[in-house]
């Protein structure tokens, strides 16, 4: 039985389409990446997974069985990007209420240690700081042990040690053959740590597989070269360029034609160019252009 799939889901607000017959299955097991630009679909497609939103065509299933009767049971866990924890009670106070919810819960220290909270547990919820707080959003959301993880931008208000702490304890639980899907906007995140990536774009599938194949597909190479205070005008017209972008004092230009990207830029512009770099597109580059606007 697959762990989730979208059988022709679609959902309409009034005269606006918000995803439009999506379909895709996941197997149990599987780490999943769901990417898309603001306004995608991405955040429909979640709620409508959680049971959160009605399809307004087709449908929706976790494990066999609508997500709200997934949820009910146990087998179906969130967490969001919004939502409040409630000030009063520690940390493991916390915790352990939301763990005493659930049927066949996690052991308590075990949840702790998962989301890296065992130095926390006698902090007040209210005290913490906003990468505190969402890592105890993901030890309320693994709590009751579900076979379905859902996480809507995990790693949001997270420094550094705290996203590799995060990501430490979400392969943990996943490597028991649960089944986890997140969204993010930090496209490495996707890269280095799910089996899979969904691309949304104007609610609906652009790309579905490894993150490998996608590059590959999505084909393409960057250019990074310093510009300095040279004028940029003209980068984006230059042969095989599909974007252009200057920050710094440094240009990158992604093209799908890296030769003539080159020759161009040396036969027919004026600029000094100076420490040229040429590699392979990456999924941000992938992802730009399998998402880019008509």
């Amino acid at each position: 039985m697959k762990a989730i799939v979208f059988d022709q889901a679609g959902k309409r607000f009034g005269d606006v389409t918000a995803v439009g017959g999506l379909s895709f299955a996941i197997e149990p097991g599987s780490t999943v990446a769901l990417l898309g630009r603001n306004g995608a679909g991405k955040s429909t497609t979640i709620r409508m997974l959680l049971g959160l939103l009605e399809p307004s065509s087709g449908a929706v299933y976790v494990h066999g069985r609508p997500p709200r009767a997934a949820a009910a049971a146990g087998e179906l866990g969130a967490m969001l990007q919004e939502g409040r924890l409630i000030p009063e009670p520690t940390v493991r106070e916390l915790v352990a209420l939301v763990r005493g919810l659930y049927p066949r819960p996690l052991d308590l220290d075990e949840i702790l240690a998962l989301a890296g909270l065992t130095g926390l547990a006698r902090r007040r919820a209210g005290t913490l700081s906003g990468g505190q707080a969402q890592r105890v959003r993901f030890a309320l959301a693994v709590a009751g042990a579900p076979r379905v993880l859902v996480l809507d931008e995990p790693t949001a208000a997270m420094d550094v040690e705290s996203r590799l702490r995060f990501w430490d304890g979400m392969r943990d639980y996943a490597a028991d053959g649960r089944t986890v899907l997140f969204a993010t906007h930090h496209l490495e995140e996707a890269d280095e740590h799910a089996d899979r990536v969904i691309v949304l774009a104007g609610g609906g599938l652009a790309a579905d597989g490894t993150a490998a194949r996608i590059k590959a597909a999505a084909g393409g190479h960057v250019i990074r070269f310093t510009l300095g205070g040279q004028p940029a005008s003209g980068l984006d017209r230059l042969p095989g360029v599909t974007s252009a972008e200057v920050a710094g004092g440094t240009a990158v230009l992604r093209t799908d034609d890296a030769d003539a990207t080159l020759a161009a830029l040396y036969r027919r512009t004026t600029l000094d160019v100076r420490d040229l770099e040429l590699s392979a597109a990456g999924l941000e580059a992938a992802f730009l252009a399998l998402t880019r606007e008509p």
